[in-house]
């Protein structure tokens, strides 16, 4: 797993084993869960712990997510909702998106 970002409570890093990039905060786990199809980073679900909800938990590890895909040329297709309100807030990030 390759750090991407560091956070207050944690560090999110890249799981490709396990298709997600995740964090720990106060020992518990916050992730972005993604599928590769036909080379489009499927950004398919976020989920932090109710306890640490509200604090931009979600928002780092989809931000290490959709660095990595920059770096890596891979376009996005946000399949989450949250993913696509984030995406929607960021327009820098929009040249990320798969192109129907």
């Amino acid at each position: 797993m390759a750090a991407t970002e560091n956070v207050s409570g944690g560090t999110a890093v890249h799981n490709a084993a396990a298709s997600r990039f995740e964090m720990r905060v106060q020992g518990r786990l916050c992730i972005a869960q993604y599928h590769l199809i036909d080379g489009v980073m499927w950004l398919t679900h976020t989920e932090v712990p109710p306890n640490l909800q509200g604090r931009g938990h979600a928002a780092r590890v989809v931000k290490a997510a959709l660095d990595h895909a920059r770096a890596h040329g891979i376009k996005v297709r946000p399949a989450c909702s949250y993913v696509s309100s984030y995406m929607r807030r960021h327009p820098e990030t929009r040249d990320l998106l798969e192109a129907h």
